[in-house]
């Protein structure tokens, strides 16, 4: 899926690199005096959606690791998370998009180098809070039995079958990417990573925002995540907000929004 994200977005978050104020050589830094941007993806999408971001980063001198997200339990893939938070020397600054923000949520407790949690339109529940609570809190998300299909897959452990939840083409179009051109929608949706019900269900551990600063972009025209309930969770995490007139998937169609914010939570990690 590497290559879907056009190359428009991606010069778009190139062209604002005067945005982290290094672009003379005068501001130079060296790659290891800044913190290490860690991007976890949410269900229905994979890495490639930070492409944009990621090139940008990289070229202000941004460490970045864009791991893939399991998306087969909340509990396990914030362990898979945090077993790669654990082989990162100096700060971290964490950002999730999607249920990528429930998984960052569980993964930074207890790791000390995480110095700032950013949310992208993601979810940031409480102890014992699951997405599906979040997502019927108020009324506005087209995630729905009309929007998902489920389908059946064997455990890894050969003790019976999980369901996995994927997005309809329809669905994909207007509740997660209403706001990305048509053809580049439904490549998206062609190869999107499903993730499974159990992660939908699943209840949220103690919660790191509650201990590490915290940031969160609202997508103001999510039909995912109601942006009344992405409030709700940036106001609970006392974040500093920023809003944009966006879909589920800012990163990859608002990206200058998406790194400005991650850039302001980058200068105070270092």
């Amino acid at each position: 899926m590497a290559t879907r994200v056009t190359a428009g977005a991606v010069a778009l978050a190139v062209a604002l690199l005067s945005l982290a104020g290094t672009a003379n050589a005068s501001s130079r830094r060296t790659t290891q005096a800044k913190p290490t941007v860690v991007l976890v993806h949410g269900g229905w999408a994979d890495s490639s959606g930070w492409n944009s971001e990621v090139t940008a980063l990289q070229r202000l001198g941004y460490p970045v690791i864009a791991p893939a997200n399991p998306l087969r339990g909340l509990a396990s893939d914030a362990a898979y998370v945090r077993s790669v938070l654990t082989t990162i020397d100096g700060p971290i600054v964490l950002v999730g998009h999607s249920y990528g923000g429930a998984v960052i949520t569980n993964a930074a407790v207890g790791v000390a180098q995480v110095k700032a949690l950013v949310y992208i339109a993601g979810f940031a529940p409480d102890k014992g809070e699951s997405l599906v609570q979040l997502v019927t809190k108020n009324p506005g998300s087209e995630i729905g039995p009309q929007t998902t299909i489920a389908r059946k897959y064997p455990l890894a452990d050969g003790s019976g079958e999980g369901t996995d939840l994927y997005l309809t083409q329809q669905g994909f179009a207007t509740a997660f990417a209403g706001d990305v051109p048509r053809r580049l929608a439904d490549q998206l949706w062609a190869g999107q990573r499903p993730f499974s019900e159990e992660a939908f269900a699943s209840p949220s551990g103690e919660p790191a925002w509650k201990t590490i600063p915290s940031w969160y972009l609202v997508a103001a025209k999510d039909r995912a995540i109601p942006p009344a309930t992405q409030r709700f969770m940036a106001a609970r995490a006392h974040a500093k907000v920023a809003e944009v007139k966006a879909s589920h998937v800012p990163m990859i169609s608002q990206p200058e929004a998406t790194l400005k914010i991650i850039l302001a939570a980058a200068r105070r990690a270092a």
